[in-house]
């Protein structure tokens, strides 16, 4: 009986989303799109709601630091509205006449999003955002930590959706308390799935019926190497490794630094604010930040002061730590600091060269976080594309601060997302950045042209001349 009310409710919730969109739809034309997603983006980055939702997103869910937060919402918004901006998501989106082709785009319909307590009004904004500049509806599934924080984005984004007479049914949330069964059951009527997040989320979501797109499990890797500009690096990767706390998928969470400038790294790595702990401490981290084969959330996303009473654990000059550093040496589930932290805590691997700290890349991600990325401050650019054609990654994150570099930066090409497809390697079926291509479809008109069928030897004549016929 239970799960046949909670269906009801989803049902109606979808249902109101269908009428909204197909409405939203009829004659539309690039500004009405456009105005609405500049609407939901409003809604979060007017700078005193920004603020009260960070505030909000810390306090419910005990995940990041508000100031962080503050950043992340601004920025990663600002920047998808300036990929965004000018991209043509309606009507005639391509000629080709050379091939006969014209594209059209079209919406997925109504699209559901399942989004996670770590980024409880970022991640909901970028995918209401690249709905609606697609011309779908769109309903949220927070998770029960974030819902709070969640609900208050939408009153906002319903507040600016009425200064231009949108329909706030276009974007929705699952009512509290938020469900397995909810989720489920808004999965199964979708027209398309995204979901950022558990692992489990992911494989409930591919297992819904309805077409998905799940992103992998992070577990991001940097290498350091002996050409590296240390200073640099060590300030980097302790800018990454603390916004807000480590709750992104792509902070960093295990280095591997080459002899050579091993003992160079650590002294400029504490004097970033890491604190490489003694073998002695570095256990009593490690059972306090593992509790049963599991991270004890208590540790999660927490400020450093907390992680450090918290575990017990003796560090020098405490008041100036931003984050603790673990010596590490093996890999996989007897060495859990080898896998994801979602904390200021970060496991330190030492390689005599390159080649060994590729080789130990390789089995941290084949271990954990395949798919993801791989970090690399170096001056040797071949190597770079060397971890491209060698290592199970879909990014290689070059001489920048891993975190903020991987879903997009105003000094980079990628595309701004908080949700990174991790291709065949992290079973998932993108292997690029969740951006607004991925909210439409594209109809094709297709006409004749001029035959241009190969005879057989312009197509095995090489093969013919090697092989014989």
């Amino acid at each position: 009986m239970h799960d046949t009310t909670e269906a009801i409710i989803v049902d109606a919730l979808v249902a109101r989303a269908r009428k909204a969109q197909r409405a939203f739809e009829e004659g539309a034309d690039q500004k009405r799109y456009d105005m609405a997603a500049l609407a939901a983006a409003w809604a979060l980055m007017e700078p005193r709601r920004n603020r009260e939702l960070s505030e909000l997103a810390v306090a419910s869910t005990g995940l990041g630091n508000v100031a962080d937060k503050i950043a992340k919402n601004e920025r990663k918004t600002l920047g998808l509205l300036r990929d965004i901006r000018g991209a043509t998501t309606v009507g005639v989106i391509a000629e080709r006449p050379e091939l006969g082709l014209t594209e059209i785009a079209r919406p997925l319909g109504v699209v559901a999003a399942v989004v996670p307590s770590t980024n409880p009004v970022a991640t909901p904004t970028n995918m209401v955002v690249n709905a609606l500049k697609c011309g779908n509806a769109i309903i949220l599934s927070p998770s029960p930590k974030g819902a709070e924080a969640c609900a208050r984005l939408l009153t906002y984004m319903h507040a600016e959706f009425a200064k231009i007479g949108a329909d706030p049914n276009l974007v929705q949330m699952l009512p509290a308390p938020v469900s397995k069964a909810k989720a489920q059951r808004l999965m199964e009527l979708a027209d398309r799935v995204f979901v950022t997040g558990s692992q489990d989320n992911v494989r409930r979501a591919y297992s819904s019926g309805t077409p998905a797109i799940g992103v992998g499990a992070g577990n991001a890797t940097v290498i350091v190497d002996e050409t590296a500009d240390l200073p640099d690096a060590a300030q980097k990767i302790a800018l990454s490794k603390c916004f807000d706390n480590a709750t992104s998928c792509s902070s960093e969470n295990a280095i591997v630094v080459v002899d050579a400038v091993y003992d160079g790294f650590v002294r400029e790595m504490e004097a970033a604010g890491g604190r490489m702990l003694a073998p002695l401490e570095a256990e009593k981290l490690k059972r306090a930040l593992f509790v049963g084969g599991r991270l004890n959330s208590g540790l999660v996303a927490r400020d450093i002061d907390v992680v450090i009473a918290e575990s017990g654990t003796a560090v020098d000059a405490p008041e100036t730590a931003r984050f603790l550093a673990i010596p590490a040496g093996g890999v996989g589930p007897e060495h859990p600091e080898s896998g994801e932290k979602l904390s200021l805590v970060l496991a330190v691997y030492r390689a005599a060269d390159f080649t060994e700290a590729k080789q130990r890349a390789d089995e941290i991600l084949h271990y954990q976080g395949a798919g993801h990325s791989v970090g690399l401050h170096s001056a040797i650019d071949e190597r770079a594309r060397e971890l491209g054609r060698d290592l199970p990654v879909c990014r290689v994150i070059v001489n920048q601060a891993h975190a903020i570099a991987t879903g997009g930066s105003f000094d980079n090409g990628m595309p701004f997302s908080l949700s990174m497809g991790c291709g065949s390697w992290g079973g998932n079926s993108i292997d690029e950045n969740v951006h607004y291509r991925h909210f439409m479809n594209v109809t094709r008109i297709v006409r004749t042209i001029p035959e241009n069928e190969p005879s057989l030897d312009d197509i095995f004549a090489a093969y013919w001349e090697q092989a014989g016929r």
